[in-house]
């Protein structure tokens, strides 16, 4: 063989050898192409559904925080109507005259009463206005004065030094026993639930 034979066959060689390496490095080129579209792809996919999860979540906020505000204003309306019904409650109480108030003023004395000996000194509270009214009750009972005044709608506070007691049976007390007793029923029947 001569030497030009095999300087031919080391270039077509070398040529089929530099053939085969373009070869590979464009079907790696385009492989790696190829991948880098997917990846983009994907990257691409995988933001639009983080942005689709994240509208969804502001708008969730967005309407929870919109009902959250809609309940309380809705709770506060109940409240200041529950309040507007307790002040016409507290006038109303405020406002009893004549026999009605002396029955209901006798009867929380007398149920204050049980609580008392026989002998014991007691002392009766009341409102300024019921001074006269308390004075006459207290008369039926022995031991029994009224002492002074107490800021309420009506009603009676008896205490007695000796035996340590103190009852509360204002008309205020009373109210305040039955409004919260009866809160759930009140509420019902003013807003239908």
């Amino acid at each position: 063989m001569s030497l030009d034979t095999v300087v031919e066959d080391i270039r077509e060689e070398a040529h089929a050898r530099a053939e085969n390496i373009r070869e590979e490095g464009e079907t790696r080129a385009e492989e790696i192409v190829a991948d880098a579209e997917d990846d983009a792809a994907e990257i691409r996919a995988e933001a639009e559904r983080e942005a689709d999860r994240e509208i969804e979540q502001l708008r969730e906020q967005r309407l929870s925080s919109a009902e959250l505000e809609a309940k309380q204003e809705r709770l506060e309306a109940r409240r200041d109507v529950l309040g507007d019904v307790r002040e016409a409650v507290e006038e109303e109480l405020a406002s009893l005259e004549g026999d009605t108030r002396e029955e209901l003023t006798r009867t929380l004395l007398s149920a204050a009463s049980d609580e008392f000996e026989d002998g014991d000194d007691v002392r009766v509270y009341g409102r300024a206005e019921d001074r006269d009214l308390l004075e006459s009750i207290v008369d039926d009972y022995d031991g029994y004065e009224v002492a002074g005044e107490r800021d309420c709608l009506g009603g009676v506070v008896v205490e007695s030094e000796g035996s340590r007691v103190r009852v509360n049976n204002t008309f205020d007390s009373i109210l305040e026993d039955v409004w919260e007793d009866n809160l759930r029923e009140i509420s019902g029947r003013l807003f239908d639930q």
